[in-house]
């Protein structure tokens, strides 16, 4: 039965992502559109609609959505294989990606809700599947994080009720002019900002690493994280004209130094893969900012397939150092998984857009767009400087797994490579090589040329080798002691805990109200003769007591006090009965 479930969801889900990629290339060769309607319902008049909308955006993405879900499943049947309940992991994952499905396939916000939602709740029960209280703590950030958004959608809602109907898609162009409905893009940003975790709701996402490895692939690479920016792609002819545009493109910007930051300074293998999605996440959302949706598109896209790979890479090292996740413990592993260590460095390699793997032509083509956009100079700064952290961090990464010696004193699992999770590996391997190239003559299919000086089109790969240089001295033990030493320790503490924002968006919010709610339980729910009462009986006894054992202490020190007072007291009464 565990074989079956498995083996029938990939059959299915592959069957399924090839089918849609071919009808994607249909679709995109011809500028179709096609939108299907069934009739739920129709009662005295009032019809209930559900709507589905097919076009080449939609197709590409279920169609990689799909890929992606069904090697992680493949993946899972090795990597959760002394997982009791298997059956209602793969469940979960399937339900997962059925949410995302609909919120891919929704021109309705109503139906874009249940996939919004059912996103938010199925991810609290993955991260909360090692049920312990880390887990619990991750999971209540990530789904109260996401709520926010959610709210938000609601909103959205209520307001477009103003139209007559939920079908957005068809009112975006009037939107775009109506200036009392620019409240939507307000509205709209918010929510992509919540479920993309930008600045300030960045803290859940490192924090969801609590879930299962193969969750971690699917959701960072092509699920959870992705729904805002592809909200925002749906919604993008609204935000062109708007000020949140400017204001996304500053917070993703920061979002963007701040996790490239964050992750040099990290140590827990999962939560630098994480923080390099979340600087990923800043640069599609900053594209967007600027109205070029179909880069944005263009990124998410090749993104998944190199970040779905990079975390399936670090499950199997993490198994291989049984359970351990701290990279430095970890040394020599091209040694003991050399075919691991192929698939993580050329995943990180796309990753940091190295020429002809997947994230260059997507990485590329952005950072040359921004170059001819009418930007100011610190935006440059925050891509351009971005870019290189991204080659520091990988560097560093590269440097503790493969290059330095091994740590551990002793590795229990030094077991050969699990054959189903390479041949899952090697079908995202060779998405990472080819997918760059195939989608950029699929999208842009008229010749674009960008037009830059020498040194300008030379800049990222500047970048590129000045990030991947710092990412080696850094490594190196000199720097690195004085980098944690004392003189640096407070603003090597800030950049590490990214610039605060977990005790921010957790523990700062929560003190002030668990405080005055136990004060409120106090007051309400045990009320006056509580207090004065039984309770407040016993307490003063309890109080009495000690301050009568206190005094029958044999001190002399007690004994001098109590002299002295009374004395003072006698002297106090002597000389009021005097006057």
């Amino acid at each position: 039965m565990i074989i079956s479930i498995c083996l029938i969801s990939f059959i299915f889900l592959f069957l399924f992502s090839i089918i849609f990629f071919f009808l994607g290339l249909i679709f995109v060769m011809n500028n179709m559109i096609i939108m299907i309607e069934w009739e739920v319902i129709s009662l005295n008049s009032n019809m209930m609609v559900m709507t589905i909308l097919f076009d080449w955006i939609s197709l590409f993405f279920m169609s990689f959505v799909l890929l992606i879900s069904s090697v992680v499943i493949m993946y899972s049947k090795s990597y959760m294989s002394s997982e009791m309940n298997l059956n209602r992991f793969i469940i979960l994952v399937l339900l997962f990606v059925l949410s995302m499905i609909l919120l891919i396939i929704s021109p309705n916000i109503i139906s874009i809700l249940l996939g919004w939602d059912g996103l938010g709740l199925i991810s609290y029960c993955l991260v909360i599947y090692y049920q312990n209280v880390k887990s619990y703590n991750a999971g209540m950030l990530t789904a109260l994080s996401n709520r926010i958004g959610d709210v938000f959608i609601l909103m959205v809602i209520a307001w477009m009720l103003n139209y007559g109907s939920w079908n957005y898609i068809f009112y975006l162009e009037f939107m775009s002019i109506d200036n009392y409905m620019k409240y939507i893009s307000f509205l709209v940003v918010i929510a992509a900002m919540t479920k993309s975790a930008q600045i300030p709701f960045s803290s859940w996402l490192p924090a969801a690493m609590a879930a299962p490895t193969p969750v971690s692939a699917l959701v960072h690479s092509s699920t959870l994280v992705t729904a805002g920016v592809f909200l925002l792609i749906r919604f993008s002819n609204l935000l062109i004209n708007s000020m949140m545009f400017k204001i996304l493109l500053m917070i993703s910007g920061m979002t963007m130094f701040m996790a490239g930051m964050a992750a040099n300074f990290e140590f827990d293998l999962k939560k630098i893969i994480a923080l390099s999605t979340l600087s990923q996440l800043g640069l599609m959302m900053s594209i967007l900012s600027m109205g070029y949706y179909e880069l944005a598109f263009f990124h998410l896209m090749t993104h998944a397939t190199f970040k779905a790979l990079l975390f399936m890479c670090a499950g199997v090292v993490i198994h291989l150092m049984n359970d351990m996740q701290d990279i430095r413990f970890m040394g020599g592993m091209n040694n003991f998984i050399p075919l691991t260590s192929l698939c993580l460095n050329i995943s990180n390699l796309a990753l940091c857009g190295i020429p002809f793997l997947a994230g260059f032509y997507s990485k590329d083509l952005i950072l040359e767009m921004s170059c001819l956009s009418n930007l100011n100079i610190l935006i440059f700064f925050l891509y351009y400087i971005s870019t290189g952290l991204t080659m520091s961090y990988t560097m560093r990464l590269l440097f503790y797994l493969m290059i330095n010696d091994l740590n551990l004193i002793s590795i229990y699992n030094l077991f050969d490579e699990d054959f189903v999770m390479l041949k899952s590996m090697f079908v995202l391997l060779f998405m990472s090589v080819i997918s760059g190239s195939l989608l950029n003559w699929l999208i842009f299919y008229k010749p674009y040329i960008i037009y830059l000086s020498l040194n300008m089109k030379l800049m990222i790969i500047y970048l590129t080798i000045l990030g991947g240089l710092l990412g080696f001295f850094i490594s190196k033990m000199k720097i690195y002691s004085l980098n944690k030493s004392l003189k640096f320790y407070k603003i090597s503490y800030f950049l590490s805990v990214m610039w605060f924002m977990p005790n921010l968006s957790t523990f700062g919010v929560n003190y002030y109200p668990l405080i005055f709610s136990q004060k409120t339980i106090k007051n309400i729910d045990f009320g006056w003769n509580e207090l004065l009462g039984t309770q407040g009986m016993f307490f003063n006894l309890i109080n009495y007591s000690k301050l009568n054992y206190f005094f029958q202490m044999n001190s002399i020190k007690i004994y001098l006090f109590m002299f002295i007072l009374w004395m003072m007291i006698y002297f106090l009464m002597f000389i009021m009965f005097m006057n």
